[in-house]
């Protein structure tokens, strides 16, 4: 089944903690992913950062907010306990415990108002449907729209560029990347090539034990099996096997079942991943603001 949202965690959770006893994190987070019928790759599924699992990151959520509406308490480090409250919620066989019932809680109205200190990372209460995402997956989410829209406008601005500075685009990216040696060395060897259907020989690494064959096009249309084809024969031509082809556009289908089938070692870049490595790599952008999300170190407040 898919991974059930931070909201819907919030009843399994508090009913797995009826029976009154004090119960570590890490328990509730099996006995859930089993109630739930989790897979082991549902389990290990990441938030789009890849540094927390979604399924854990939705269950401390929910953990958060059953706290801070007084229907758990913290015990210790990383356990808790069902409140006399928890417990009266339980009683009314609630179909459903999510951030509206909670709302009947004067300690979680306060952590959800915008003015509130223990609300800072919260959302703030408004008549829309409840939010199902938990807050760090919001911030990600968001990131990852901000994102997709620089990608965009990032291949809009390549294609609007000229061929010599698409040129350079691709040696900053490939000295960005740690390939090419330093930049005027790979300015040096991309372009200079000319050599049926290589645009360039550039470093494996700044050592120079390796070297890569490039063919870079900027290009509006599909870029097809032929074209890689060519290519392959060329990397043949130089008994080289490591290549990489750059374009602006993208792909056919045919192209990349073709990479996949022959012996050489042939990466395709489309215009897509082309932004998402500049991104990545900081070429042709600027970073415009960085927020940096905190967490509880619970080693600093472990007493021997």
């Amino acid at each position: 089944m898919p991974i059930p949202d931070f909201q819907t965690v919030m009843l399994p959770l508090l009913q797995f903690s009826a029976d009154g006893e004090e119960h570590s994190k890490r328990s509730a987070l099996e006995a859930l992913a089993n109630a739930f019928s989790l897979t082991e790759t549902e389990r290990r599924e990441l938030l789009p950062s890849g540094r927390q699992a979604t399924f854990d990151n939705r269950v401390a959520w929910a953990t958060t907010y059953l706290k801070k509406a007084g229907l758990l308490a913290s015990t210790r480090r990383a356990h808790f306990r069902i409140t006399d409250r928890g417990r009266s919620v339980l009683a009314e066989n609630p179909e459903r415990v999510d951030m509206k019932l909670l709302e009947r809680f004067p300690e979680y109205l306060e952590f959800r108002s915008p003015g509130s200190d223990d609300g800072a990372g919260a959302p703030a209460l408004t008549n829309e449907p409840a939010v199902e995402q938990t807050p760090e997956e919001e911030i990600e989410a968001a990131y990852q729209r901000i994102r997709i829209d620089l990608a965009d406008e990032l291949q809009q601005q390549i294609m609007s560029c000229s061929p010599a500075f698409f040129e350079r685009l691709v040696v900053d990216l490939i000295v960005r990347m740690g390939y090419g040696g330093n930049r005027k060395e790979a300015g040096q060897a991309v372009g200079k090539s000319g050599d049926g259907g290589i645009d360039g020989i550039i470093k494996e690494d700044r050592l120079g034990l390796g070297v890569i064959y490039l063919q870079a096009k900027r290009w509006g249309g599909s870029v097809g099996r032929p074209e890689i084809q060519k290519f392959v024969g060329a990397l043949q031509g130089q008994r080289a096997r490591r290549g990489i082809f750059i374009t602006t556009s993208f792909f056919t289908k045919e192209a990349v079942q073709y990479t996949s089938m022959i012996e050489n070692k042939v990466v395709l870049i489309d215009g897509e991943m082309l932004a998402q490595l500049m991104i990545d790599h900081g070429v042709g952008v600027s970073p415009v603001a960085t927020y940096e999300i905190k967490r509880v170190d619970s080693d600093y407040f472990a007493e021997e």
